[in-house]
């Protein structure tokens, strides 16, 4: 979730910093900033390479922990973690982040973390906490939904689709674009939630019935949305996407708009949530700095700047949006979900079934 959104980062040159609140909690230990003079410790976070922070936001935690912390951005998730294996017996990082409920059976049994109970846990979710040993602490979480062009279906006198069953149908031939789930992340969620609605047994005939009715399989987002959706001068009026994606058309609109020229379906079971975890690094030798960050990552001061960064959402519950966000962003309240372990045992066959019955 991410991830990604070219025009949003453009945006995000002449978008004014936004205030971030700088509440505290208290922490199950002192500051390890060294008080005395010296050069600051080295915190080495690896990342995916869509990691992006406010720089303020991480000066920060350097001017509090009398720190200096130095990324190594690694891939996609899939390589970023495939890293951290190999190097386990001498990580080359400190803490890991970016890791997605998509991959973390097997970042589990590898048993690349050590377990760490930061006192920010009890400001979020437990739906959020797929680790019980608090390996993996979530970090942030995006939901990948159909998203749909108002405009044209106004035009049109035509009823958007409000459940995956209904793309199949007559009337929506033609206009759904999805990304390749071996190539994308939205297109492996959203693969992910006709398995979850469908099962083994029927995902595949959903597949072959949207084939009939005329899906374009396009490789990444940026084409999905910027070059095939109608929003953007495409042809097609369905597209998958983000349920951020209406508020982001509003923040970043060239000319300003009161309402978002898109929508999102969130009927139960048509979108798909990935949460994103955080963990140190079994081996580390910067321990009480490693907690440390993993507790800023958790407070409001950084999980605040999420959003406008990385187009994901903050999981601590004492987190405030911008007002852009709490006015249009909706949120499914029944996301589609599939266990890691079954996803991690499942994912290269689901992978190669798809491309046979899809691609070929």
């Amino acid at each position: 979730m991410r991830k990604m959104l070219i025009l949003w980062i453009i945006g995000l040159l002449g978008l004014a910093a936004c205030t971030l609140s700088q509440t505290s909690r208290p922490t199950q230990r002192e500051s390890t900033a060294d008080p005395s003079p010296g050069e600051p410790q080295v915190l080495t976070v690896m990342t995916h390479d869509s990691f992006a922070i406010s720089a303020e936001v991480i000066a920060a935690f350097e001017r509090e922990q009398h720190a200096s912390v130095r990324f190594i951005s690694s891939g996609d998730v899939g390589t970023a973690l495939n890293r951290a294996i190999l190097s386990r017996d001498n990580p080359i990082a400190d803490v890991f982040y970016g890791l997605d409920n998509t991959f973390l059976s097997r970042a589990i049994a590898e048993d690349i973390f050590t377990p760490y109970i930061s006192p920010y846990l009890a400001d979020i979710p437990d739906a959020f906490k797929l680790d019980p040993l608090n390996r993996a602490l979530p970090v942030d979480y995006g939901d990948v939904c159909l998203n749909y062009d108002i405009a044209y279906f106004t035009e049109q006198g035509l009823e958007p689709p409000h459940r995956l069953e209904d793309l199949l149908l007559p009337e929506y031939s033609g206009l759904l674009v999805v990304e390749n789930p071996a190539m994308s992340s939205p297109g492996l969620a959203f693969l992910f939630t006709t398995i979850s609605a469908f099962g083994e047994e029927g995902y595949l005939e959903f597949w072959q019935g949207l084939v009939d009715n005329g899906v374009l399989v396009v490789n990444d987002w940026e084409t999905a949305y910027y070059s095939e959706f109608s929003r953007w001068g495409g042809s097609r009026p369905i597209v998958v996407s983000y349920s951020s994606s209406p508020p982001f058309e509003v923040i970043y609109a060239e000319q300003p708009m009161d309402t978002p020229p898109t929508a999102v379906i969130t009927s139960p079971g048509t979108c798909y949530r990935q949460i994103e975890f955080a963990g140190i690094l079994r081996g580390t030798t910067n321990l009480p700095l490693a907690e440390a960050w993993i507790d800023f990552m958790l407070s409001p001061l950084f999980q605040e700047d999420v959003p406008l960064q990385m187009y994901v959402f903050p999981v601590n519950s004492n987190a405030m949006l911008a007002d852009t966000f709490v006015k249009f962003l909706v949120t499914p309240s029944e996301p589609a979900s599939l266990e890691p372990e079954r996803i991690a045992a499942n994912r290269e066959a689901w992978l190669q079934a798809w491309t046979q019955a899809v691609l070929r």
